[in-house]
């Protein structure tokens, strides 16, 4: 990895990971909405030892917009060898409950536009033969529940869309990796309850920053301990599951709009 496209690179994990990367003396490309905050990161990145750091501002969300950014990126940041999605929203789901807007809109966010995004770099991924393509989804898309299930939705539908790409591009030498963290205690979670016991930002960036280096293995969980929950609650009968979750997990209604 000498030289990395962050889309979403002001979120707290994508921030993270840029910091490592900085310190290792990597090139970047920094994408997100607000030429502002980017422009603070960037000096930020080139103080801590990138070699190089290259901002695009633009909102990813926007489909139309998307061409943009790869013909700026091959102009301008040629031979990018490695792709870091690390953006996403998480809508409030007591309002998603009764809002086809909103619902689609957190669709439309967590997956419709990223595969979009994924679909147009991996035809220059394909070309270079070679690379590799690191997207952050999340555990909340191996199981559905009430309190989220819009979101999760989202992420898991985003998770197979990866498994397809993966297949896709193997022939060319190219890795994909899907990261699927558990909850982090970053902005997108503050208003979650007990978000202060999740995990660590720079814990899970350390996750993400060993895979992108060995672009490997292909499914990341981080913190590493979420495999095995997964395993078992992807075990559960749905009845049961559901059983569980509401009689131990949080009332939706508790859920605040970030």
């Amino acid at each position: 990895m000498k030289k990395l496209i962050v889309l979403g690179a002001t979120s707290g994990i994508a921030q993270a990971v840029q910091r490592k990367a900085a310190q290792e003396g990597k090139e970047l490309l920094l994408v997100a909405r607000s030429a502002g905050r980017l422009e603070v990161l960037r000096q930020d990145l080139l103080v801590r030892g990138a070699a190089n750091v290259l901002t695009f501002a633009i909102d990813l969300d926007n489909i139309e917009q998307h061409a943009r950014l790869i013909d700026f990126a091959q102009k301008n940041f040629a031979g990018f060898d490695t792709l870091l999605l690390a953006y996403g929203s998480m809508l409030d789901q007591t309002q998603c409950d009764h809002s086809g807007e909103l619902t689609a809109q957190q669709l439309h966010t967590d997956f419709v536009s990223a595969a979009a995004l994924l679909t147009a770099f991996s035809d220059y991924f394909e070309s270079r033969k070679g690379g590799c393509i690191a997207v952050i989804t999340s555990v909340a898309g191996d199981r559905i529940r009430r309190s989220n299930y819009v979101y999760g939705t989202a992420k898991g539908a985003l998770t197979l869309f990866l498994a397809g790409l993966r297949s896709r591009l193997r022939g060319a030498g190219v890795k994909v990796i899907t990261i699927k963290p558990g909850p982090v205690n970053t902005a997108m979670t503050a208003h979650l309850e007990n978000s202060g016991r999740f995990a660590d930002p720079e814990m899970v960036a350390q996750d993400i920053y060993r895979a992108l280096q060995r672009q490997s293995p292909k499914i990341v969980y981080t913190p590493g301990l979420w495999r095995y929950i997964m395993m078992a609650v992807r075990a559960i009968p749905e009845p049961v599951f559901n059983w569980l979750v509401s009689r131990h997990g949080p009332s939706p209604a508790r859920s605040k709009k970030p």
